[in-house]
C-alpha cells in the first residue's frame, strides 16, 4: 500500500499539533509524507509547523512549514500562490483546523459564536475558495475536510462546533457535486471521540478532572477506547489517495462505532 500518494503536493491546513502528543493534521502530515507526497505543513503557530516539517525531513521526506491564519483570505491567497509557484501545482488540500468552545446559546458569547465559525467553516471556504481554481486548471485534485461526528450526533454543549461542522459536512456535499465533473473529488471525516491534545485544552473543562474526562469518553465508546489521530490520518490518506477515485461527497464516520449506538453501552 505504499507509495499512494507519491508525487503529489499536499497543502495541509492546522499541521500543527495544539499541544504535545500527535493532533489530527500533525499525523495526517507525517503519513501523507510516508506515502509519498510532498507535504506543505500550514499552522497558525509557524514553530507547531515547524516541528511537523521537521519530523518528515527527518525521516528522509519531503516538507516544508509555512505560518497561515486560515481565517485571513490575504494569508491563503498567498499561501496559495507561493506553493504553486514553486511546485507547479495543488494535488491535496487537506482541511484540518477547528476549535471547540464549550457553550449553548445561552451561555456563550456572541463574539466566541463568530470565532468559532470563522476558524471551523469560513477557513474551509477559503481555502477552497483559493485551492479550486488551481485544481480546476490541473483537471483534477482532492479535497479532505475534518469535521466530526458532531455534525449528526450531540457529544457535549457546545453548540457553536456541532453547528459549524454541520455546515462543513453540507459544504463538503454541495462542493463534490459542483466539481465533480471537473475532475474534484471533496470529502470529509467525521471523527469521534479521539484522544487528541485538543481535548485536553478545550473540553476537559467539563469533567472534574482529566482522568475523569479520558475515562468516561473511553466508557462511552464501543471499543472501550477513544481513537487516535492515527486513525484519522490513515483515513484521510485513503480518501485522498486513488484507492478512493470513485468516492466523492462522503462523510465518513471515524468512530470506533459510536455514531450506530442509539444509547451508550453497558
Amino acid at each position: 500500500m505504499a507509495g499512494r500518494l507519491q508525487g503529489k503536493i499536499a497543502l495541509v491546513m492546522g499541521a500543527g499539533s495544539s499541544g504535545p502528543g500527535w493532533g489530527n493534521g500533525k499525523a495526517t502530515a507525517v503519513l501523507m509524507a510516508r506515502e509519498g507526497a510532498s507535504v506543505i505543513a500550514a499552522d497558525l503557530n509557524l514553530e507547531a509547523a515547524r516541528e511537523t516539517a521537521a519530523l518528515i525531513t527527518g525521516e528522509g521526506l519531503r516538507a516544508e512549514a509555512a505560518a497561515c491564519d486560515v481565517t485571513r483570505s490575504e494569508q491563503i491567497a498567498e499561501l496559495v500562490a507561493d506553493v504553486q509557484a514553486r511546485h507547479g501545482r495543488i494535488d491535496i488540500l487537506h482541511n484540518n483546523v477547528g476549535i471547540a468552545v464549550m457553550g449553548g446559546p445561552v451561555e456563550l458569547d456572541e463574539a466566541e459564536w463568530d470565532r468559532v465559525m470563522a476558524v471551523n467553516l469560513k477557513s474551509v471556504f477559503l481555502a477552497c475558495k483559493h485551492v479550486i481554481p488551481v485544481m480546476l486548471r490541473q483537471g483534477k485534485g482532492t479535497i479532505v475536510n475534518v469535521s466530526s461526528l458532531a455534525a449528526i450526533r450531540y457529544l457535549y454543549p457546545y453548540a457553536s462546533y456541532y453547528a459549524s461542522k454541520a455546515g462543513l459536512n453540507q459544504l463538503t456535499v454541495g462542493l463534490a457535486l459542483q466539481y465533480a465533473r471537473h475532475g474534484i473529488r471533496v470529502n470529509a471525516i467525521m471523527p469521534g471521540l479521539m484522544d487528541t491534545p485538543m481535548i485536553y485544552r478545550q473540553i476537559s473543562i467539563e469533567y472534574p478532572s482529566i482522568e475523569a474526562m479520558v475515562a468516561a469518553r473511553n466508557a462511552l465508546c464501543p471499543t472501550g477506547r477513544m481513537g487516535t489521530a492515527w486513525d484519522v490520518a490513515k483515513a484521510a490518506v485513503f480518501l485522498a489517495s486513488d484507492d478512493a477515485a470513485y468516492i466523492t461527497g462522503h462523510c465518513l464516520p471515524v468512530d470506533g462505532g459510536l455514531s450506530l449506538q442509539v444509547a451508550p453501552a453497558g
